[in-house]
């Protein structure tokens, strides 16, 4: 066997990226004196480095998560101090392995989408979780569309293989009784067992708008509350002020 057969070996064994670092890694190893054991460490963890970047490409593409709400584009400063203390701990991922719901309050405007999109990345980076980002309202007529079907069960159990869903504006649905039924089939289904992340612009004693029924609101709230950390944003709205400094930047 010769080193150019190597790269061919490694390849079949589905090891391309130690295959293409192979010549880069010998000649340093040749230069340094390393180990067999040091050499044959160093190309075990280009590879591992390589899928596990391409693991995460492939999650952040999954999740439909919009691009540019990052924990880098987030202004934290402008959180409330409690709301930023927790965000340490969110980041951990904890609460996913308790599958604890994360519950975002506050009028349009102060960050609830941002906040929670920013954390469900870091997650997928750091611990590599299977997240979903969903718009209340789409979620609901995709269930809808499944229980039409006859596909309700197969759905349910697509959405159950993500560790989070993060389900934004949930305060907007106006629901008719079977949008309320199939949204509150998908809260019961998750309850104990997988977490997710909702924002509202309305507090738990307005939720009778959304599920209009006051049993059914009354069991999800209680699903939802039972194992949650609420994150309360109040202050002045982020788009607003952002109007605002563009406005007095075009007035001389």
């Amino acid at each position: 066997m010769t080193q150019s057969s190597l790269p061919v070996l490694l390849r079949s064994l589905c090891l391309g990226e130690m295959a293409r670092e192979l010549d880069r890694l010998t000649d340093q190893a040749g230069r340094e004196g390393w180990s067999h054991e040091l050499y044959l460490h160093a190309l075990c963890d280009t590879e591992i480095a390589h899928r596990r970047e391409c693991r995460q490409l492939r999650l952040l593409k999954a999740s439909g998560l919009p691009s540019g709400k990052t924990l880098a584009t987030l202004d934290q400063d402008r959180l409330p101090l409690r709301v930023r203390r927790q965000v340490a701990s969110l980041l951990e991922g904890r609460f996913v392995e308790e599958a604890e719901n994360i519950l975002a309050f506050g009028l349009p405007g102060r960050g609830k989408t941002h906040l929670c999109c920013a954390i469900a990345r870091e997650l997928i980076v750091a611990h590599g979780y299977k997240v979903l980002f969903i718009p209340a309202v789409h979620l609901v007529q995709r269930l809808l569309v499944a229980k039409r079907d006859l596909r309700l069960e197969n759905v349910l159990k697509k959405l159950d293989g993500f560790d989070i869903v993060v389900l934004d504006d949930i305060g907007y649905i106006q629901q008719d009784r079977e949008e309320m039924e199939v949204l509150f089939t998908f809260l019961s289904e998750r309850y104990e067992r997988k977490s997710l992340m909702i924002t509202s612009n309305l507090v738990f004693s307005e939720w009778d708008k959304i599920f209009k029924d006051p049993l059914t609101t009354a069991g999800a709230i209680d699903r939802l509350v039972h194992h949650s950390i609420i994150l309360e944003l109040d202050g002045q709205s982020y788009r607003m002020q952002h109007a605002k400094g563009n406005k007095q930047k075009d007035t001389p």
